[in-house]
């Protein structure tokens, strides 16, 4: 029986410290049951992750059999410790992936799964945080009239929202409510979450990092090219990023997408742009109160930050292990797995497979009363994967070190010690030096 192949291995998996990752971890049993194999599961923060995950590689030790292998702190630079996992599904000995590769929403089986080659493998998508519109859907309604005559527009997200809107709104909560302290809040702080929240302005005004930046999102590359931000299109969208911040909640520059949520679930801002897999906790405490859209428009696009990651397999230890590795993937990406992450109490993170939102209780759980609060997200996060919307940063090598160029130069800007096109200046100048395309001009 291929399940029971591999019965009394013991395979080490490590992870960020993840939905998904949480109910897994709290309803292995039935994997263990499936094939005889035991897991033990390592989670950590992700910065942390990446450095064990680059120690273990250095060493050729292989310590970690499954990988959870973040696109731009693991897999793009890593890519070559990983197996393709082509070869596991063309076995003929082990058991089929459930729908094939094809049953990944296709833009995240790239983002997650891919580096530079379209044929190859690497990571099955394993969960896709995605930034959306969330609001109080009950105080836009308590005040929906009172807004239209105030700011001459229908106030309620829709998907011909703009930013300039978005912006009109937060300063009339500001001026006009005491329901809440201000109207918008950000994920702010000098950290990779600062980088995130700025990047969906940055594309809806039409900037990029670099050029053909849905190709170096979407597949990667080694050698991006030039760095962008010095462009018109850029500096507009740091402009306007820097103006949206000085009405949101000062509370702003110290938080990450935690912070945030926290703050939003406090009753203290009227909506925020974040993951969309803080539906959950939006219901438990706000039940009923909130709502969900796709991120404004601005002049170019709306433009979703996507924040998704893969799981993979070590080429750094044994055959017999990577195949014994390939049905714990096999396994925990499944569609009965996610179907059971999703309704999990203790975590779940929403599904990377197109099959499982067309399940009828998935589908039902969309709508309040919901058995699966994540899913309220639902269809804000699929305009959000559109071609045309979703965002994705550059899945290269080095972007790590161009994150921290990105996030450092943007703090600058809203602390008021650069301006916005001298904070892209410096940090196109410093990516430029990172990538080795060093500006001259």
């Amino acid at each position: 029986m291929p399940w029971k192949r591999y019965a009394g291995t013991t395979l080490n998996f490590i992870s960020e410290n993840t939905a998904p990752t949480a109910a897994i971890a709290a309803d292995v049993k039935p994997f263990t049951e499936l094939t005889g194999i035991r897991v033990n599961i390592v989670t950590l923060e992700l910065s942390a992750l990446a450095q064990k995950v680059a120690l273990d590689f250095a060493s050729g030790n292989g310590e970690y059999d499954v990988v959870y292998a973040d696109p731009y702190l693991v897999l793009a630079p890593y890519a070559p410790a990983f197996t393709d996992l082509r070869q596991f599904q063309e076995d003929s000995e082990l058991p089929d992936l459930p729908g094939g590769f094809g049953d990944f929403i296709p833009a995240q089986l790239d983002a997650a799964g891919r580096f530079q080659d379209s044929g190859k493998v690497l990571a099955l998508p394993y969960d896709c945080p995605t930034m959306v519109w969330q609001y109080r859907a009950d105080l836009f309604a308590k005040y929906r009239e009172r807004m239209a005559d105030d700011l001459g527009f229908d106030a309620t997200p829709s998907d011909d929202s703009t930013w300039e809107q978005y912006y009109a709104i937060a300063r009339w909560f500001n001026e006009n409510t005491d329901d809440v302290r201000y109207g918008t809040g950000h994920q702010a702080k000098q950290h990779d979450s600062l980088m995130c929240d700025f990047s969906n302005l940055l594309w809806s005004f039409g900037g990029d990092y670099f050029a053909d930046g849905k190709r170096v999102g979407r597949l990667g590359a080694i050698d991006p090219g030039k760095c962008l931000l010095r462009a018109e299109e850029a500096v507009a969208g740091a402009e306007f990023y820097d103006r949206l911040l000085r009405v949101a909640d000062p509370g702003s520059l110290t938080w990450d997408w935690d912070g945030l949520g926290a703050a939003f679930r406090a009753g203290r801002i009227a909506m925020c742009p974040n993951w969309h897999e803080y539906a959950a906790s939006n219901e438990a405490a706000l039940p009923g109160k909130v709502g969900y859209a796709r991120l404004p428009k601005g002049p170019a696009r709306s433009a979703a930050m996507y924040g998704g990651t893969g799981i993979a397999v070590s080429n750094a230890v044994p055959v017999r292990r990577q195949q014994a590795a390939w049905l714990f993937l096999n396994w925990a990406t499944a569609p009965k797995t996610q179907l059971s992450n999703l309704a999990s109490k203790v975590g779940g993170g929403t599904p990377t497979r197109t099959s499982v939102y067309e399940v009828p209780r998935v589908v039902a759980a969309e709508h309040r009363p919901s058995q699966m609060p994540n899913m309220l997200s639902a269809r804000a996060v699929r305009e959000a994967w559109q071609d045309k919307n979703i965002g994705l940063r550059p899945k290269i090598p080095m972007w790590g070190e161009c994150d921290t160029a990105i996030y450092t130069q943007v703090s600058r800007m809203l602390a008021g010690d650069a301006s916005p096109a001298a904070a892209m200046t410096a940090a196109a100048s410093r990516i430029d030096q990172i990538t080795g395309r060093g500006w001259v001009g």
